[in-house]
């Protein structure tokens, strides 16, 4: 989840400048992937297991249940390298504080798990745009799942609202992104993916840490082992917590003495959240951004003022009006001139410490803001081709499953499943290969 840990988690870079970033089709977080060695790992002996892990899951609401997705296949693998390192890893962990009892009801059952480590090699491999990014960011599902979800959970947001000073529709989209308001938390086990991850070693210590402090949140009773489940990177529950960071901030909003991020009620974990939100300086009552109408040829760098001043050089809403002097904020315009400005205050920088990307931070910004009922963005973007609708991505997806592309979910997320099948396709009908969902490949499919 947090940018804490500056590692790839579900998406790749996303520069402020105007850099392409992975689309995903579950959580859509796109973080700065580092440049790493790849360490060698030993070649396992493989025995391949299909393993359903949809009752490792904590059970969801049943209306979360909406976009048909069954269970996931994981595949694991006989590894007697990896298991010695389990053995020595044990030792550590019980000389750390882990009780014996502990380490070994985690770890039963647990295997190296070929496909984390696939997911961890290959996630630059799709590139979209920020456009793309914020199509499926707010997409019109994703807002009114949200508004559904505030007034759901109004009584409870309200009361974190009101204990940590940040706004229920903000904490609300951090959920959105996160997990999609709780119906794609990951249901891998959180043991077996950072212990996978550790023992594969592109970044082994990063990892073994995180499994450390794993172990100690099921040693605390927060969880069990069955439930302890998350993606294939170790993030958790309803915002997609990575263990160091639940240990730091978590919170027991309920009461009930475990800070339980993956329960039906979800309480704990957007407080969790919010507290987050307000350690890193979150100001109740300040916009993260707002969109802005710039002069032509304007050039700004890093410069921070007040709207006042902003608007006395010819910055103003798209209203036309100056924006209200909320604090001082520095113009964005994450694809260039051509595309929408935005002036960011101080917490949009809260919400980059929740993830690291100005494409993330303008999502959680941006989804707050159509969850409260305001507008899209009125802008145009840079595109380079015609772009079609939230329900024509859904006909094109449609389409495209018909035609035996292999898609799982029919929801207008542009994801690289998506783009993968789009590129296919392009390349069969001798069309320009971009993967994107435009109105060309729209009306070449109608016309199959």
């Amino acid at each position: 989840m947090f940018v804490r840990y500056l590692f790839p988690v579900l998406g790749a870079a996303f520069l402020s400048g105007g850099a392409a970033a992975t689309a995903l089709e579950s959580s859509i977080r796109p973080v700065a992937r580092p440049a790493a060695t790849q360490a060698a790992t030993p070649t396992p002996q493989v025995t391949l297991v299909a393993v359903s892990t949809k009752s490792l899951r904590p059970k969801l609401r049943p209306e979360a249940l909406s976009d048909g997705t069954g269970d996931t296949q994981v595949t694991r693998v006989s590894n007697p390298a990896f298991d010695n390192w389990v053995r020595s890893f044990r030792g550590r962990a019980l000389s750390r504080g882990i009780r014996a009892q502990v380490f070994d009801a985690a770890f039963q059952g647990i295997n190296y798990n070929a496909d984390v480590v696939s997911k961890d090699r290959n996630q630059a491999e799709f590139k979209r745009q920020i456009w793309d990014y914020l199509d499926s960011a707010a997409s019109p599902e994703r807002v009114s799942m949200g508004q559904r979800a505030l007034r759901r959970h109004r009584r409870a947001l309200n009361r974190i609202e009101r204990a940590y000073g940040v706004e229920a529709e903000v904490v609300t989209a951090v959920w959105g992104l996160e997990s999609k308001y709780g119906t794609r938390m990951g249901d891998i086990p959180v043991i077996e993916a950072l212990s996978t991850l550790a023992f594969d070693g592109r970044r082994g210590a990063f990892f073994e840490k995180q499994l450390m402090a794993a172990l100690k949140i099921l040693q605390n009773g927060d969880t069990t082992p069955r439930n302890f489940t998350g993606s294939w990177a170790g993030a958790m529950g309803h915002t997609q917590f990575i263990p160091t960071s639940y240990e730091a901030y978590a919170v027991d909003f309920t009461g009930d003495g475990r800070r339980d991020i993956w329960s039906d009620d979800p309480s704990d974990a957007l407080a969790s959240t919010a507290a987050y939100l307000k350690r890193f300086g979150w100001r109740k009552g300040m916009p993260w951004g707002v969109e802005v109408r710039v002069p032509n040829g304007a050039r700004f760098g890093n410069t921070k003022r007040m709207p006042s001043q902003w608007a006395a050089q010819g910055v103003v809403g798209v209203d036309g009006r100056p924006v209200r002097d909320y604090g001082s904020a520095r113009i964005l315009q994450p694809a260039g001139p051509a595309g929408a400005s935005f002036m960011v205050f101080s917490n949009f920088d809260v919400i980059k410490r929740y993830n690291n990307a100005d494409a993330y931070a303008i999502g959680v910004g941006h989804l707050s803001d159509r969850i409260k009922g305001g507008p899209a963005i009125q802008a145009s973007w840079p595109r380079g081709y015609t772009p079609v609708s939230f329900e024509e991505r859904k006909e094109i997806q449609r389409r495209l499953k018909r035609m035996g592309y292999p898609l799982e979910k029919i929801d207008g997320i542009i994801g690289p499943n998506t783009a993968k099948s789009i590129m296919g396709f392009q390349q069969s009908a001798g069309m320009k290969v971009d993967g994107y969902a435009s109105r060309e490949v729209l009306n070449r499919l109608r016309s199959r």
